[in-house]
């Protein structure tokens, strides 16, 4: 196998990662991955809820597989704004909230503007509050403190800051000499980086796979139905999401992850069986694994009534939904994967 453009691979995920895009406001995001598929000579289209579908010729033009990622990241939104101007949030998502204290955001306003700010735990100084270390990190504990003078809820309102805005978080992307790759929302713009990187490589090898391809950017995916609706050609669908790493996992931030069951019960049992049986004829760093708390696009897929069979691989990443990491060798061993699925079955 020819190597991949690591520079591109590297320099598409430092650019989307800089994208803020919550669950529900996932356009920016969207609009990059289209512009760029483009760029690389790739027809796309979209569907009603914003899904991005980028349609690749395969030699046998009778038979359909899916490949999925997910656009949409954690975040939070302005659950209220309070009587001192500091703004009460509520998840989009599930982000580990003890993590979220300190960390800098944005504000985005439905009228175009956007404003800096501090989440903060509600007693946030160990000068002032006897609570300070061991007050719960939780939504009625914690606060948006914005980068704006602000004294009350009429003062945060004339910013045209409402109720509904999206509180984006900082990702404080950085791509080590050693390899690793560390941000917040690797899950899944990681896995979407790799996806864009196997476009690239079938375009600079000459490389057409055995069926038509329908690579989809799913967006509601942190919210349970990002993939809920497919194209009606679709045969399978091979998710490319995260790979937990922990207790009674395998995987290591270097490998590819092969799930073969997670919350929403086991994958497709054939498709499995291949993506091993490939990892082990390509040499590739992989390990499978059950992810007992975890749901993917094929999950919603399935729960959405489409008619598929379907798996799901990913590079290993540490500390999900915190202050995640990852290394470029899961991520190459991931598109080395997908590559040989799509070139052989």
């Amino acid at each position: 196998m020819q190597p991949f453009d690591k520079e591109y691979v590297c320099d598409i995920a430092k650019q989307i990662l800089n994208i803020d895009s919550p669950t529900g406001y996932t356009k920016r995001a969207i609009d990059f991955m289209d512009e760029e598929a483009k760029r690389l000579g790739y027809t796309t289209g979209r569907n009603q809820k914003g899904n991005l579908l980028i349609y690749v010729d395969g030699k046998d033009s009778e038979h359909t597989l899916g490949l999925s990622a997910h656009l949409d990241t954690l975040g939070l939104m302005v659950r209220s704004i309070k009587d001192n101007g500091k703004l009460a949030i509520t998840k989009v998502g599930g982000p580990c909230l003890p993590t979220l204290d300190g960390e800098y955001c944005k504000i985005y306003t439905r009228d175009g503007k956007v404003y800096t700010g501090t989440i903060l735990s509600c007693s946030p100084s160990v000068h002032v509050y006897p609570d300070a270390s061991t007050l719960e990190r939780k939504e009625d504990t914690m606060e948006v403190r914005i980068d704006e003078v602000v004294h009350s809820k009429a003062d945060v309102e004339k910013l045209g800051i409402n109720n509904g805005d999206f509180v984006c978080i900082d990702t404080k992307t950085q791509i080590t000499e050693s390899g690793f790759i560390k941000s917040r929302f690797l899950d899944d713009k990681i896995s979407a980086t790799a996806l864009m990187g196997v476009l690239k490589y079938l375009k600079d090898n000459n490389i057409t796979p055995q069926r038509d391809l329908v690579i989809m950017f799913s967006t509601y995916e942190e919210v349970g139905h990002g993939a809920s609706c497919l194209p009606e050609e679709v045969e399978e669908l091979l998710a490319v999401d995260m790979g937990c790493i922990g207790t009674d996992l395998a995987c290591t931030e270097q490998d590819v992850s092969i799930c073969a069951k997670d919350s929403s019960g086991p994958y497709d049992y054939e498709m499995i069986t291949r993506l091993v049986e490939l990892s082990k004829e390509n040499k590739l760093n992989y390990a499978v694994d059950i992810y007992p708390q975890y749901g993917s696009d094929v999950s919603a897929a399935l729960r959405g009534g489409n008619d598929i069979k379907g798996a799901l691989i990913g590079p290993g990443v540490h500390a999900s939904h915190g202050m995640e990491r990852t290394h470029y060798d899961g991520v190459e061993s991931t598109m080395k994967l997908v590559v040989s699925y799509i070139t052989k079955y």
